[in-house]
């Protein structure tokens, strides 16, 4: 448990005024009533505290008589996106996180989600197409904006990136764009500037940043919009800066085991049986971060891809590193893959 969540963590015996201490010294807005075992009894706001002293409740009264017994809380597998979907669903400024027994944790602030220490380094979303393998649903709708529990993929993404202080973000848009832009607009409300790169005609995975209104001055995020991930924006932007690369791809292990028992022969004699083997590899994740001088080398209005752009870097002897996305990782492009982000069964 953080210092700051310490402070703002109050006994049931506590008073109306070790509330209001709990609340100034940690700055939260909010305090927490927790039992001997650290379980979470209830929550008590400033406005909780108000409303009790013009009932004329005095300063000296046990906390536990003017908390809230009923709270919204989340576990530590809730992401961003979840969490502030509660918070604008119920008006809440701090959302509580609990373990499996229900103790205390940690605690989201929306200042924090949407109010992150905005970082110079742009992001590009390249949300332009058109989804065939996702059809019949990508017919009236991008693929990126096909919902996951109730928040399009491409949103989810929005506020991820928002979340970690990245505040200039550009959609590369081609396939049904008056969708996208229709919802997202300025970004206003999500808590950034977006703008759109309109390609006239698909350009790839990476053709797109050659419709930058300028060349950036710092690394740029590149990433595909339909990707569920929650990987770790500021840990992949400081490998880039510490390693001293020119580009970095995001990597995830991807694991398959052949269903078949399989035979190693050494010309027609059996060397080694080995019974469904499992094999490793490390894929690449559909998510980049290239340098300026990098991305200034992308053909204008030509297709072109990402991989052609890292293959590019080797060849010149440029220093490429390879950022690990841990955590869960799921690439929507068929409906096999949509299922399993949707929580639905799917079948082996």
């Amino acid at each position: 448990m953080s210092s700051r969540l310490k402070e703002a963590t109050l006994a049931p015996t506590a008073t109306l005024r070790d509330a209001m201490k709990a609340i100034d010294a940690a700055a939260t807005e909010i305090a927490f009533v927790v039992d001997e075992r650290g379980r979470l009894l209830g929550t008590v706001t400033d406005g909780d505290i108000r409303r009790a002293i013009l009932r004329t409740v005095p300063l000296d009264s046990p906390v536990a008589g003017v908390m809230r017994r009923e709270f919204t809380a989340v576990t530590s597998a809730a992401g961003r996106a979840e969490v502030l979907d509660l918070m604008r669903a119920r008006t809440l400024r701090q959302i509580p996180i609990l373990d499996e027994q229900g103790r205390l944790v940690g605690l989201h602030l929306l200042r924090e989600i949407i109010g992150a220490i905005p970082r110079p380094n742009w992001a590009v979303v390249m949300a332009g197409g058109r989804g065939e393998r996702l059809r019949p649903l990508t017919d009236s709708l991008p693929k990126p904006m096909v919902p996951v529990a109730g928040r399009p993929i491409l949103e989810r993404i929005v506020l991820h990136l928002v979340g970690f202080g990245v505040k200039r973000i550009f959609l590369s848009v081609n396939y049904m764009a008056e969708v996208i832009e229709r919802h997202f607009g300025s970004g206003e409300t999500f808590g950034c500037s977006i703008e759109y790169l309109r390609e006239s005609q698909p350009l790839g995975t990476g053709g797109s940043l050659s419709l930058l209104p300028a060349l950036p001055e710092h690394p740029v995020l590149v990433l595909n919009g339909d990707l569920l991930t929650q990987f770790d924006v500021a840990g992949m932007l400081s490998f880039f800066e510490q390693g001293g690369f020119q580009a970095v791809v995001g990597v995830h292990e991807y694991v398959h085991t052949v269903p078949y028992g399989v035979v190693e022969l050494q010309g027609d004699r059996v060397r080694m049986l080995r019974e469904k083997p499992t094999q490793v590899w490390m894929a690449n994740a559909g998510i980049y971060a290239l340098a300026p001088a990098v991305v200034a080398r992308v053909p204008r209005g030509q297709v072109f891809h990402l991989p052609a752009l890292i293959e590019e870097c080797l060849e010149r002897g440029e220093a490429v590193g390879a950022f690990p996305i841990e955590g869960d990782w799921i690439d929507v492009g068929h409906h096999r893959e949509l299922r399993r982000a949707r929580g639905e069964s799917v079948e082996p």
